[in-house]
């Protein structure tokens, strides 16, 4: 459902871990929030991938959208996304075409080109000491997509010699995205004439001219007709502007861990307010976090509609890192208030 705002609005999720906790923990959490959301009215919920970061569960993301998408009735759920050069093609076609098929009308597949972790753990995900495989990106889409049935067409028929099938993807349309964080997967996206997702959380700077690129470089295709397009935002909205931006600390200062070659949990707010970064730390800290959308409803709601008109997105995508669980959800429930979004009384339970 559009929003008053003029978007939709989804969930993205890192299953963040925290200290003095577990993955497990973050696991169930995320099958917790992505009810609480559906309830609230929310649009979907994807998972992002990630590997050897302990601060982030998320690295199987088909097995948990599975185990979110049956705690769920409405909800889309899918991968926001799988990196594609850690996986064949193949294999992935055939878990989301699974999910799909237990899912009607409900799986989305987004698909990114980088590994989603670092050179070491990239080459045993993959098995092998060559490059990444990003430059092979374009190519692994189009084998993936071959591997679907066509929108609004018939399933594929049987196999023939030679031919490999994704049983049961074959028999499925499921919608594809690209993502990325520059133009160069805008422009795939645009070419393919598939919907994009802009990594904005992550590289906040590029947003507007990936976009700008991807609308006026669509192809319309089999499968849209006209170019739709998706950001993700870190963001959380508390009950006034302090508690807010407090809520941005754990994020600022794990990033300028992360610069130092940490790989920590994420802190509680009350250390993490107290962290003092160096001053080029600072200033990548700043560049990335100031352009992300923090604070009370109504500096949300200004902050929303201001990036909405600047970029023109479709679909608002917020990845709320938050500690406790119930202030976690609150976070979504003043968001989806603010737009204006209406409770999902069917899912309620």
């Amino acid at each position: 459902m559009t929003t008053e705002l003029g978007i939709k609005l989804s969930v993205l999720d890192t299953a963040p871990v925290w200290q003095g906790s577990t993955a497990s923990t973050s696991l169930r959490n995320s099958l917790r929030l992505a009810q609480a959301v559906e309830r609230l009215g929310y649009h979907r919920f994807w998972l992002a991938e990630h590997h050897n970061m302990p601060s982030l569960a998320t690295s199987s993301p088909a097995i948990l959208a599975g185990q979110i998408a049956a705690a769920t009735t409405r909800l889309r759920v899918g991968a926001g996304g799988v990196m594609l050069p850690n996986h064949p093609p193949l294999v992935v076609a055939e878990q989301f075409g699974t999910l799909a098929a237990l899912n009607p009308g409900r799986i989305d597949l987004g698909l990114g080109r980088a590994p989603g972790t670092d050179p070491i753990t990239a080459r045993a995900l993959r098995r092998q000491a060559g490059p990444l495989g990003a430059g092979d990106f374009p190519a692994q889409v189009h084998e993936l997509l071959n591997h679907f049935a066509p929108p609004g067409g018939a399933p594929a028929g049987a196999a023939r010699p030679g031919q490999v099938t994704a049983v049961p993807a074959t028999e499925l349309s499921v919608p594809v995205w690209l993502l990325g964080s520059s133009g160069y997967s805008a422009q795939l996206a645009a070419g393919l004439g598939l919907p994009f997702a802009y990594a904005h959380h992550f590289s906040p700077h590029g947003s507007v001219a990936a976009l700008q690129a991807y609308r006026a470089e669509f192809r319309p295709s089999q499968y849209l007709s006209e170019p739709y397009s998706m950001v993700a935002v870190f963001g959380a909205v508390a009950e006034d502007d302090r508690r807010g931006e407090l809520l941005s600390t754990p994020l600022r200062m794990i990033t300028a861990q992360s610069l130092r070659g940490m790989n920590p949990l994420f802190p509680p707010v009350e250390e993490a307010s107290s962290f003092v970064c160096g001053p080029q730390e600072r200033m990548v800290v700043d560049q990335m976090f100031d352009a992300q959308i923090f604070g009370g409803p109504e500096t949300v709601r200004q902050k929303v509609t201001e990036f909405v008109r600047a970029t023109g997105v479709d679909e608002l995508m917020m990845l709320s890192v938050v500690q406790d669980h119930e202030e976690r959800v609150r976070s979504y429930e003043l968001l989806a208030e603010l737009a204006g979004l209406k409770p999902d009384e069917s899912s309620a339970g």
